[in-house]
């Protein structure tokens, strides 16, 4: 019996690929002007381990001699002002959700844990969730699985009554880490990662998940 389940929210969720991408190339224009435009192809394949790598990875890529402390704030300011620019859920996440009821939601994520409220909630999906844990909610992030064992404490549900859902190998590991079995989604933004780490499960479409609970 599954009485939890948590999900990743990039790749996941919500397709964010495009506002990040966005607030990436603006965020380094800013600190370097004449900074070529990095594809979204490129981007999409740097999200997932929370803001501070994705602009790691971003000045890597541009050459740019910069520590990405200096040029965080610069990302989060130029982020908070895009997140429901074209942020949208995949399709059938809600109807996923609805499905899932009785059972109890959470969400876990790198992603700042006060902007990732802002987006559910602006798309209406907040509600559905008992928790929303990102990035600076706690000391630690996925892969490390204390915001999941904090989750499974608070729902009441040991290890084996729970899944993750996520769309790459550090969602998987973070189950794992946990006892928790991991259910992987191919759409996302780490798909190829999956190959290299399976998930216990492996859905093409978040409605399946409710027959496999």
């Amino acid at each position: 019996m599954t009485r939890l389940v948590v999900f990743d929210l990039d790749g996941t969720l919500v397709d964010s690929s495009q506002d990040l991408a966005a607030a990436l190339n603006a965020s380094l224009r800013r600190v370097a002007p004449a900074t070529p435009l990095l594809p979204l192809s490129e981007v999409r394949g740097m999200i997932g381990d929370g803001a501070r790598q994705l602009v790691a990875r971003g000045l890597a890529r541009a050459g740019l001699g910069l520590s990405p402390e200096e040029v965080l704030p610069v990302f989060l300011e130029e982020y908070g002002v895009r997140l429901l620019e074209t942020t949208r859920p995949y399709e059938g996440v809600a109807e996923a959700l609805d499905a899932l009821v009785p059972r109890r939601l959470a969400v876990l994520t790198n992603k700042p844990g006060d902007m990732s409220r802002r987006i559910l909630d602006g798309l209406g999906l907040g509600g559905r969730f008992f928790r929303v844990l990102g990035g600076g909610d706690l000391g630690s992030k996925k892969p490390d699985p204390e915001g999941l064992l904090l989750l499974l404490a608070e729902a009441g549900a040991a290890p084996g009554e729970a899944v993750l859902v996520g769309d790459s190998a550090v969602d998987v590991r973070t189950a794992h880490a946990a006892g928790v079995r991991a259910v992987g989604v191919s759409y996302g933004l780490g798909p190829e990662s999956l190959r290299e780490t399976p998930p216990d499960l492996l859905l093409d479409d978040l409605r399946e998940l409710p027959a496999h609970l």
